[in-house]
């Protein structure tokens, strides 16, 4: 046993000879088993155990054990204890997820604090196999089927070459005690389900299904490679500057395959990336929401843009007299004299003071505004003057636009009104420049 792992921790490139190792250790048959076989290997081990304070007294019994025993055996022993449920619910996430997240963060500044190579935690091959059976159940990608790796950045699993039953037989061999927990044999969970119900009914159809699908997860693992290498070459040439490219998308060989792995790291589900998919072809317009961002469907392209605006302020007025504006947009604001020489640019508004009934109006666009676009005569919406420019849904709900009363003077950054240019008559000039946009 000492010397499979010694080989797989070898061939896996997971410690260097005598590397510092923080260990998670929480008394259960695993995590005490690769205590002591990394002990015996040489490495120089700090346990380190979290109390989730989730069962009860069994918790604090846990925490005893582990200390105890690591006083026995001349390990350096750390503990936490943390308020889990309350964690949860600040930041509304499941009790499994809220756990996971302070155990790993709270790893990392123990193993900073040593100087420790990695934190190496007790995952075996049992527990690789119920990860790509649940990453089945709940749909998955590729790398979903490729089960549990051996190393992902700081953290190591040297067991994953060994089962359960295998460990549990290591530990009875070498007379070292460890604890059960009660919530393993609770099929509510849905890991336990897979343990307990699932799996033995998929081994009365073939009583090696374990050490096929950890094959089979191996297999899936050398072909990630390949496909990520892939992946990341088609990704750089259809997705730039947040938006995907659609006729280059169309050309990859999976266009889905691509749009997912773009796509799911963001937060979209496998059923939202399909709608994405199936709208490629579709009028632009289209949006599908994510968690933190959303894809607008454009001409040729999928947006990928930050949700929109909920608590935006109707309006911001602009007093007479007043010389600058930092909300939403920053502007410096100046009233001249004539003669004006009139800069041509878009940041730039001149427009006839005396024409202008203030306070000035500063508002996103809305559907119905109109304005008399300069250099013209006819009335032209603001929906027909975006339509003309070619513009994105995102771009059209980034628009601010400017008014005196009810009328449009300025679509700000784009285009001011005919009716308050600067003329011959002209006696004082309101000059406004756009500065950089907060929102």
């Amino acid at each position: 046993m000492l010397e499979r792992v010694r080989r797989y921790m070898e061939k896996e490139g997971l410690l260097t000879p005598g590397g510092g190792v923080i260990v998670g250790l929480s008394g259960g048959a695993d995590s005490m088993a690769l205590l002591d076989l990394l002990t015996l290997l040489g490495y120089p081990c700090v346990a380190a155990h979290c109390n989730f304070h989730l069962r009860g007294e069994e918790s604090q019994r846990d925490a005893d054990f582990v200390r105890r025993w690591c006083k026995s055996v001349d390990v350096p022993f750390t503990s936490v204890d943390f308020d889990t449920r309350q964690y949860a619910a600040d930041r509304k996430l499941s009790i499994e997820m809220a756990a996971r997240e302070l155990r790993y963060d709270w790893f990392e500044v123990i193993r900073s604090q040593h100087d420790a190579e990695a934190i190496a935690v007790a995952h075996h091959r049992d527990d690789s196999v119920e990860t790509l059976l649940l990453n089945l159940i709940r749909g998955t990608g590729i790398r979903g089927l490729t089960g549990i790796r051996p190393k992902r950045g700081r953290v190591i699993r040297p067991l994953l070459c060994l089962t359960r039953s295998e460990i549990e037989r290591y530990l009875d061999d070498r007379g070292i005690p460890f604890v059960y927990d009660s919530s393993n044999g609770d099929d509510r969970y849905l890991r336990n389900a897979v343990r307990m119900r699932l799996i033995p009914l998929m081994e009365e159809l073939n009583p090696a299904v374990k050490e096929n699908i950890d094959r089979t997860a191996q297999h899936f693992s050398e072909a990630e490679k390949i496909y990520s290498a892939a992946i990341r070459e088609q990704t750089s040439a259809v997705c730039h500057d947040g938006l995907i490219d659609i006729p280059v998308l169309k050309q990859s060989p999976s266009p889905r395959s691509l749009l997912f792995e773009i796509l799911a790291p963001m937060g979209f589900t496998p059923s939202a990336i399909e709608d994405i998919a199936e709208s490629m072809d579709a009028i632009p317009g289209k949006q599908f929401m994510g968690k933190s961002v959303r894809v607008i469907k454009d001409r040729d392209a999928f947006l990928i843009t930050p949700l929109p605006y909920e608590n935006d302020p109707l309006s911001y007025r602009i007093e007479m007299g007043a010389t600058q504006i930092d909300q939403p947009l920053q502007m410096e604001i100046r009233s001249l004299g004539m003669p004006v020489t009139i800069e041509r640019c878009s940041d730039r508004l001149y427009a006839d003071q005396d024409r202008l009934q203030f306070p000035l109006l500063l508002r996103r666009w809305e559907q119905g505004d109109w304005f008399i676009p300069f250099g013209m005569k006819g009335k032209k919406k603001l929906s027909d003057f975006f339509t003309d420019r070619k513009m994105s849904l995102y771009d059209k709900e980034k628009v601010w636009v400017l008014l005196s009363g009810e009328d449009v003077v300025w679509i700000v950054g784009e285009r001011m009104d005919e009716r308050y240019r600067v003329t011959r008559q002209t006696k004082r000039v309101l000059q406004i420049r756009l500065k950089r946009e907060k929102a």
